[in-house]
């Protein structure tokens, strides 16, 4: 295959309508803008305008909030420290921290603290200490023989 020899599928494309180009070409005169009116004009944008009628928009109420003080944590799944372990990026003799998950380039930084979670399979005994974990999590790695601590005060939900 060449360059010359790349075409897009057919129908793909339309050609660019052509408009003000005179009668014979259909989109003459008023360009297919109809005749007067707000939306003949050029530099007009009303979008969310109903006729003057209160707009969707303003007649739904307002709903959720967002918290401004909560906390963002980095995630981990388990599968990841496993392979991570697997390649010799982290040790699992030792007590694994939020710190040395970052030190192995698991995690770029630990925001509000690490998260575990459980997606993917861990065979080794670990030990980790993170900021929070889900159940899930905490249940496979005791089930492989380790430990998982959550160290702040968000418990395992």
């Amino acid at each position: 295959m060449k360059l010359n020899e790349l075409h897009d599928n057919p129908g793909a494309t339309r050609p660019k309508k052509r408009v003000g180009r005179g009668p014979g070409s259909g989109m003459g005169k008023t360009a297919g803008r109809g005749i007067k009116g707000q939306k003949s004009r050029s530099g007009v944008a009303i979008k969310g305008y109903e006729g003057g009628q209160m707009p969707i928009y303003q007649r739904l109420p307002k709903r959720g909030f967002n918290k401004p003080n909560r906390k963002k944590y980095a995630v981990v799944n388990l599968g990841l420290i496993q392979k991570f372990i697997e390649a010799g990026k982290i040790d699992a003799g030792q007590p694994i921290t939020e710190d040395v998950l970052v030190a192995s380039g698991l995690v770029r930084r630990k925001r509000d603290g690490v998260r575990v979670l459980a997606k993917g399979e861990v065979s080794t005994k670990l030990d980790l200490h993170v900021a929070g974990a889900s159940k899930s999590a905490v249940d496979a790695v005791e089930k492989a023989g380790g430990s998982l601590s959550v160290t702040t005060a968000q418990a395992a939900d």
